[in-house]
């Protein structure tokens, strides 16, 4: 485990190497999409332009302006919809053979936890190179860098209104057998406002069947993470009224880690060296985080 601090701060400055981590995202979509050398000449030099007047945001928040320009300069609203189909037929495949070992299993809150954490590999937006069997292999087997999953059980348990913060398309389906597994009847399962990177949105939750195990809610923003001030008055009244926030991968960690609140538990999977870094654990770790224990 861990031995951080608890109050562990994501610094206000941009680091460094997120930089290289947006123009390789882009680059990728350039390809796919076969866009015109002029046109990727004016996303770099909107990018170079949005990195210094941003640079005091989190790395989500510029994320959506490059995303918004290249919305633009392509000329459609989704450009990872394929990717995020295909995750979402992936892991429905995979729904019923992991249900059945899941309420058969001796802990099915740990496996169930467990491969909610496994499916946040499926990130084309950090990587468009994942093997998702192969990584609930792993996560099954493998011990949390931070383990704070007996007290979410516990807390789990003793909250009246659970609000749980999607990430990504495709991970949805294993969020959903989580909440299958911890059966409480109150959930409000909260979704992008709209297409941002490979992030869960309405569609995706409806696709998936989400209304069948919670309430639905957008958070009324199109960063690929929570950003508070930006978001819709329902939401935040989901978020106030919550008594345990759950929230799923990196982009929700670095919208919300400097709230410092102890209602929330960050479940990930560290994808790069600056959360790495920022959790005290190693790149490729898998997380269960309440900043306040």
């Amino acid at each position: 485990m861990s031995t951080e601090p608890a109050n562990i701060k994501l610094q206000r400055t941009l680091d460094e190497r997120c930089k290289g981590c947006f123009l390789k995202t882009y680059q990728r979509l350039f390809e796919k999409y076969h866009t015109k050398t002029v046109l990727r000449q004016d996303f770099i030099a909107f990018y170079g332009e949005t990195i210094e007047k941003f640079k005091y945001h989190t790395s989500p928040e510029i994320q959506r302006e490059l995303n918004h320009k290249f919305c633009k300069i392509v000329g459609i609203s989704d450009p990872f919809l394929e990717e995020k189909t295909i995750s979402n037929q992936i892991a429905m495949e995979l729904y019923q053979e992991w249900k059945k070992k899941v309420f058969a299993s001796a802990n099915p809150f740990d496996l169930a936890l467990r491969l909610a954490i496994a499916g946040n590999i499926m990130d084309y937006g950090a990587n468009n190179n994942f093997n998702l069997e192969e990584t609930i292999k792993l996560v099954v087997n493998s011990e949390f860098a931070i383990d704070h999953s007996q007290i979410l059980h516990q807390r789990i348990r003793n909250a009246k209104r659970i609000l749980y913060l999607g990430d990504n398309a495709g991970e949805i389906v294993f969020d959903k057998l989580f909440i299958e597994t911890i059966m409480h009847n109150d959930v409000v399962y909260a979704v992008k406002g709209s297409p941002v990177l490979n992030d869960v949105t309405m569609q995706d939750a409806k696709y998936t069947g989400m209304e069948i195990v919670s309430d639905i809610i957008s958070n009324g923003y199109d960063a690929p993470s929570t950003v508070l001030s930006k978001c819709s008055k329902e939401f935040i009244k989901a978020f106030d009224t919550a008594d345990l926030i759950i929230s799923k991968g990196q982009g929700n960690l670095e919208g919300l880690i400097n709230q410092n609140d102890a209602r929330i538990f960050f479940l990930l999977m560290v994808k790069c060296n600056v959360i790495a870094e920022v959790l005290n654990v190693e790149k490729g770790s898998f997380v269960v985080y309440n900043q306040t224990l």
